[in-house]
C-alpha cells in the first residue's frame, strides 16, 4: 500500500461479510448490511495536544477492530477496498 494518513487516522480493510445465515439462506450482495468487523492495515503517527505533544496511536499494524457502522470513508487503493477514519471511530480491539 502506497498510503500514509495523517494524524490519528487509521486505514482498515473491512473483513469479508457472511453470504449465508445460520439457518443456510444465502444473502444477495444488495441485502447484506456493510461490515463492522475489520483489520488495521496503516496507522498515522498520532494526534497533537493543545500544547503540540505527539499522543502515540493505540492501534497498530495487524489489529482487529470493530468500528462504527458508518464511521470513515470508503476508498479504492491499489485495487483493495478499505476505509480511513480516526482512530477515536474505532470502538475496540478483537483479541
Amino acid at each position: 500500500m502506497h498510503f500514509r494518513p495523517l494524524h490519528d487516522r487509521v486505514v482498515i480493510e473491512p473483513q469479508d461479510r457472511e453470504e449465508k445465515t445460520a439457518g443456510g439462506i444465502i444473502v444477495p450482495d444488495t441485502a447484506q448490511e456493510k461490515p463492522m468487523r475489520g483489520k488495521v492495515l496503516v496507522t498515522g503517527p498520532g494526534a497533537r495536544d493543545e500544547d503540540g505533544a505527539l499522543l502515540p496511536m493505540e492501534l497498530k499494524k495487524g489489529d482487529n477492530v470493530l468500528y462504527g457502522k458508518f464511521s470513515g470513508t470508503e476508498v479504492k487503493i491499489d485495487d483493495t477496498e478499505v476505509v480511513i477514519m480516526r482512530e477515536s471511530d474505532v470502538m475496540g480491539i478483537l483479541g
